[in-house]
């Protein structure tokens, strides 16, 4: 069973990797641009994007998973930041606050012509931060402008109070919810592994 992961994510890969799951990665290369205003159909809609385009860019038959992942807080998305302000002012909104990591997943299976699109959410309470303290962290957080508000398993620790919810969420895939379609699809672990 060919399995296809669509991203480039080092975390999504370190999951997959941990969990046993075989895969090759194909990238989408989709621009990530949704109308969507509520935070669940935004992912779900950029995640489907990913896997349709990896869809069309393959020759054989293979399950595909793609995963889109957003910060979301007072009716505002954060997305990756175009630059160190932009992340500076990010961190400066969520300080003290509670917000929500939402990661869209979408699984097309093209070997039965079966396709499940859903999200999965989880809230991160942010401690209060001194402008210092996010302004140390925007700048000693690696890939700082490829992360959507803040890195989980980073320099963000420091600064995170407590989750609720899949902690895998956080990283960009949860491989239960994932595992659950495979099954409903009637697939076994085996088949993966």
């Amino acid at each position: 069973m060919r399995v296809i992961l669509a991203t480039n994510s080092k975390r999504r890969h370190d999951i997959f990797n941990t969990v046993g799951i075989k895969y090759e990665v194909v990238t989408s290369d989709v621009d990530e641009i949704s109308n969507a205003k509520k935070p669940d159909e935004y992912v779900k809609e950029l995640s489907k994007n990913k896997a349709e385009a990896v869809s069309e860019k393959l020759k054989d038959k293979a399950v595909i998973v793609s995963a889109d992942t957003i910060v979301y807080m007072d009716g505002k998305t954060y997305e990756k930041p175009k630059n160190k302000r932009e992340a500076f002012e990010s961190m400066k909104e969520m300080s003290g606050k509670k917000t929500y990591v939402y990661t869209g997943m979408t699984v097309k299976d093209t070997y039965q012509n079966k396709t499940v699109t859903l999200c999965d959410v989880c809230a991160v309470f942010v401690r209060e931060m001194t402008d210092d303290e996010i302004k140390w962290y925007v700048d000693n957080q690696e890939n700082i402008l490829d992360i959507s508000g803040y890195a989980m398993l980073g320099k963000a620790d420091l600064f995170l109070e407590k989750i609720e919810g899949d902690y895998n969420t956080l990283f960009g895939i949860s491989p239960a919810k994932v595992y659950e379609v495979l099954k409903s699809f009637g697939y076994k672990l085996a088949d993966f592994t």
